[in-house]
């Protein structure tokens, strides 16, 4: 257990910032799932409305630096991909 008072308050800091961090990666994964699951039951327009979400997750799990940019533009792109794919 932390002694001094900044230690208590990183302690606080570090529990806030993982809880958050969590809720982004999860939201992250759960929309990922979701669009390959679209992708795997040939539901490609719904695949597409779900498009946007997705890129929103990636980029804010990227700028909270859960994933680093590059992850984030090949995961976006893997996406963009496999849509593509189904639709034609």
């Amino acid at each position: 257990m932390p002694i001094t008072k900044s230690a208590k308050k990183a302690l606080r800091q570090s529990a806030r910032h993982r809880s958050l961090n969590n809720f982004r990666k999860n939201a992250l994964k759960g929309v990922l799932k979701q669009v390959q699951r679209l992708v795997a039951q040939d539901k490609h327009e719904e695949a597409q409305k779900l498009l946007p979400d997705a890129y929103q997750a990636i980029d804010k799990a990227a700028k909270a630096g859960i994933i680093k940019q590059n992850n984030a533009s090949r995961k976006k792109s893997g996406l963009t991909r496999l849509i593509a794919k189904i639709t034609k």
